[in-house]
């Protein structure tokens, strides 16, 4: 990984180049506004300047997307009514109740709503909703993952085990030598067809590890629009990655 540079009407956009035998030159936006962009050691880097040159008022505006949706992903919570979270791709506005029955979380008609026995205790509602979101997205990545499973069994691939955790750099990871697929639990505030892609993203590593054309070939047999999800993805993004 190499860094560099260009400058554009007065704006500098500093960007990363790795090298990797990938079909064409990617530019990839993070939501931490690092650019990344792969291509050939056959590339010369003053054609990617130039792609860079040519896409930076797209990639100046995705920039500045990020940094609009930036208070909602680093603001500290405080679990108050009226405080607004994701839920598979939309927002749900929080309903503090205080109750004497069991603590516990609900969602319905728009608003998330969390029964507490003590409203004014910050770590235990954020206890209840952490808890609360982990457990749909077992859930929900679990009916996901039968449905997209399916479409890579006759190729042989056995089904691995699926986890949900927390993680700060990947949406998704296949452990090939392990059988398992790991999903970032915040995947479950991004819309269903989002979810789908990581999760076929990271089966069809079980029949090419790695980003080859192959690779490619193959989630494009599969999924035609898998670029439109991702780009969704990236712009539901709910955390710093």
């Amino acid at each position: 990984m190499s860094a560099h540079h260009i400058d554009f009407n007065s704006k500098r956009i500093e960007f990363e180049v790795e090298r990797k035998n990938v079909k064409n030159v990617n530019v990839n936006i993070k939501p931490d506004r690092t650019i990344k962009v792969s291509a050939k050691s056959s590339v010369p880097l003053s054609f990617i300047q130039g792609l860079i040159r040519k896409k930076a008022p797209w990639i100046l505006n995705q920039i500045k997307e990020f940094e609009e949706v930036e208070p909602e992903r680093t603001s500290e919570r405080e679990y108050v009514s009226g405080e607004s979270y994701k839920y598979l791709g939309k927002q749900y506005r929080l309903r503090v109740q205080e109750t004497e029955d069991k603590e516990s979380v609900k969602y319905f008609r728009g608003f998330i709503y969390v029964y507490v026995k003590d409203a004014s205790d910050v770590n235990k509602k954020k206890q209840l909703v952490d808890a609360w979101y982990k457990e749909r997205a077992d859930i929900i990545f679990n009916d996901l993952f039968s449905k997209v499973y399916p479409k890579m069994e006759k190729y042989n691939v056995d089904k691995p085990a699926l986890q949900s955790r927390l993680m700060k750099t990947r949406w998704g990871s296949a452990l090939v030598d392990k059988n398992t697929i790991h999903l970032n639990q915040d995947l479950i505030k991004a819309p269903k067809p989002c979810i789908e892609y990581v999760i076929l993203h990271e089966l069809i590593h079980f029949k090419y590890n790695d980003h080859s054309p192959k690779f490619y070939d193959m989630l494009y047999s599969m999924m035609p629009d898998w670029k439109k999800r991702k780009e969704i993805l990236d712009k539901e993004v709910v955390k710093d990655l």
